[in-house]
């Protein structure tokens, strides 16, 4: 396989993607409306890619987020884009306000299929960090509003990012899954 196709609308995810798996393989984008279902991270990534290897007719690969709040057991979780969107990254600190912990955990999940028949792989990677008033630049989902040792997403350079972040571990675990189907 020398090409894969990522499913998103994202361009910021798009360019991660390429950024870290550029050298291994070609990266093509389609986008493809998935449904936005409930369920626990990996249900929800399972769907996706599933649903996008039917639309396509083909091989796929899928990505979702999720923010985890440590106070909230977990919330958010995969439904922060529409907690971010109804509460903006102010509101996100607001709920954890009355608590102890601001700790929170990043999870992305990849998600490969073959094809519309094939039961999709998943690539998860986690990174530990806190929810802190936003700091850097807006431009990146709930960026801002999560610390890494001592800087925002937001406030790292896309390097920097590169190097830590939840996308980049997954990442990393399907780059030497694809290596291992090259040989």
């Amino acid at each position: 396989m020398k090409t894969l196709n990522f499913i998103t609308g994202n361009k910021n995810k798009l360019a991660e993607v390429r950024a870290i798996l550029g050298d291994v393989i070609d990266v093509q984008n389609q986008t493809v409306d998935v449904p936005e279902i409930q369920g626990s991270i990996e249900e929800i990534a399972q769907e996706k890619c599933r649903h996008a290897a039917k639309v396509v007719g083909g091989p796929v690969l899928t990505e979702d987020t999720a923010l985890e709040f440590h106070a909230l057991k977990g919330l958010p979780g995969p439904y922060i884009k529409s907690f971010l969107e109804t509460l903006g990254h102010e509101g996100l600190n607001k709920m954890l306000d009355s608590f102890e912990t601001r700790g929170a955990e990043a999870v992305c999940t990849f998600a490969f299929s073959y094809g519309p028949d094939s039961q999709p792989i998943l690539f998860q990677g986690r990174t530990e960090g806190a929810i802190v008033r936003p700091r850097g630049a807006a431009d990146f989902g709930w960026d801002p509003v999560f610390e890494h040792d001592g800087k925002t997403y937001a406030e790292m350079t896309k390097e920097e990012k590169n190097r830590i972040s939840h996308r980049y571990k997954a990442l990393v675990k399907l780059q030497q899954w694809l290596a291992e189907q090259q040989s």
